[in-house]
């Protein structure tokens, strides 16, 4: 599959194909990518909706408020999970094992997904948690391992191409297991996720050849003693989780909103013990150390970023579904479509994003880091600016809803936003990191998407008390701010960087 992208007329010096002008490596980085979001964002275009029909009991209005806090926390523990599976691919496996033994996994929990019981409903998302912080983090590391000591562009180019590959899988999934899930059964639609998910697992292990020596051995590997302290830790954490749900169960008080609460402080406790541990390892050296301050600056902004951005799984669906004229003809399309716009409106804009980087830097124009992130949270916030305008049309529509075009405009402005941060952020990541703590880094910039998504499981629940106008147009205040600010703080942040472009 893979190789029918291959083209002969770009490669390298020694003569090899290439992928598009790149690495013939970053054809099976780019179709195990492109497979393995087909199956994530399938089953996440679903969840709400799953949640709402299927899971949650009580009035509409209460299931759909906990069923979009249920969404941020459980997207948070799935970025959460990057840190170890980071870990794991450093010190113990490798990247390469670490990713497919992550494939393997999420197959497993979309498969366990498609078994009619709420409590293979929950056992198959955390499968799918587990896997995906194996191979996420770890994947993107390969992606950045190819492009070792070439320029700063080309890498970003590479990375803006492998960004290519997530949303063509995540256009065709809702597409796919949206319909499937909305019109003919939950089951079914989880159980295609799966399908995706080991075509993602095959094409890996048929293209690893390609990959050279790529992720085959850990950075920093482990001694004996270091992996028997990781283990105790690690039992010792979840035995006092599991005696925590155990008592609370045997008092009678336990509620879903517990563990959401929970795991939402832990979204945000995780990432600020991180980065003081990082600060205190002897092995960060005095020439990093201000590449990590910088980066903590790019990570708090891509916290607020993603905060608003994926609240399109959650409020936007329900939104879709509930506020939106989705009449053509006389068929009413499923809500989860939605989902498929903003992967294809980056599927046209990425090459676009990708070229221009390229001709800029060539002519010394190109933005800063900085600046690019500035742009995207005042884009950011323009998309929610929107939002509010099409809530209160919906407020005072006759019929409670609004045309299509009200959510179109809203994901073109995330769109261009998206372009400008994430993969920029991927390829910063692997250049600030140094080489002892790549997959660890690339694991911290997965958690800024897991805390936007951890203070999600709270944000959310304020749309119902202040209304759609209200609550949007809120949070576009507060992202045009810290994009300011960003701005203004550019010049300081580029000295941190050093060297790094």
């Amino acid at each position: 599959m893979a190789s029918s992208l291959t083209k002969d007329s770009a490669s390298t010096p020694g003569g090899e194909k290439t992928f598009f002008g790149h690495p013939r490596g970053m054809a099976t980085l780019f179709m195990t990518e492109m497979w393995e979001r087909f199956s994530w964002y399938g089953m996440r275009g679903i969840l709400v909706l799953y949640l709402v029909a299927g899971v949650l009991d009580g009035p509409l209005a209460g299931r759909e408020a906990l069923a979009a806090s249920i969404y941020g926390v459980y997207n948070a523990v799935v970025y959460m999970a990057a840190m170890p599976g980071g870990w794991i691919a450093d010190r113990l496996w490798g990247a390469r094992k670490a990713v497919l033994v992550g494939g393997i996994v999420i197959a497993l929990g979309h498969y366990t997904l498609a078994i009619p019981s709420d409590a293979a409903f929950f056992a198959g998302l955390a499968l799918i948690a587990a896997g995906t912080g194996l191979l996420k983090p770890n994947i993107s590391a390969m992606v950045g391992g190819l492009y070792e000591g070439q320029s700063s562009a080309r890498r970003d180019a590479g990375f803006t191409l492998f960004y290519m590959a997530i949303n063509i899988g995540g256009m065709a999934a809702p597409l796919v297991v949206g319909y499937l899930g909305e019109n003919v059964d939950w089951h079914l639609g989880f159980a295609v996720a799966g399908i995706g998910m080991t075509l993602a697992v095959v094409q890996y292990v048929l293209g690893g050849r390609h990959l050279g020596d790529i992720g085959k051995q850990p950075g920093t590997p482990a001694t004996p003693e270091e992996k028997r302290t990781v283990l105790r830790k690690v039992l010792l954490w979840t035995g006092i989780a599991v005696a925590a749900l155990l008592a609370d169960i045997v008092l009678g008080t336990y509620d879903v909103e517990h563990i959401v609460n929970v795991l939402a402080v832990l979204g945000i406790a995780v990432p600020v013990i991180y980065f003081i541990s990082m600060f205190r390892n002897p092995a960060l050296t005095a020439q990093d150390r201000p590449k990590i301050q910088a980066f903590v600056w790019f990570f708090a902004t891509a916290v607020l970023f993603w905060m608003i951005y994926d609240q399109s799984g959650s409020l936007l669906t329900l939104f879709a579904d509930g506020k939106t004229d989705r009449m053509i003809g006389g068929w009413e399309f499923p809500a989860s479509w939605y989902q498929s716009v903003n992967p294809a409106m980056v599927i046209v804009l990425a090459p676009v994003f990708a070229a221009l980087w390229v001709k800029l830097a060539q002519r010394n124009r190109e933005p800063s880091t900085p600046m690019k992130f500035a742009l995207a949270m005042l884009l950011i916030g323009g998309s929610f600016a929107i939002m509010g305008l099409a809530g209160a049309a919906a407020a005072n529509s006759d019929t409670g809803k609004v045309t299509v075009f009200w959510l179109l405009s809203v994901y073109l402005v995330q769109t261009i936003g998206e372009m400008c941060l994430s993969p920029v952020g991927l390829s910063l990541s692997t250049k600030l990191a140094p080489k002892q703590f790549v997959g660890q880094i690339m694991g911290l910039w997965f958690l800024a998407t897991a805390t936007g998504n951890a203070l999600n499981g709270w944000t959310t629940k304020l749309n119902k008390p202040l209304g759609d106008a209200l609550y949007y147009s809120l949070w576009a205040v507060i992202a045009v701010a810290a994009g300011l600010t960003f701005m203004m703080a550019g010049r300081k942040i580029r000295a941190l960087m050093g060297d790094v472009k």
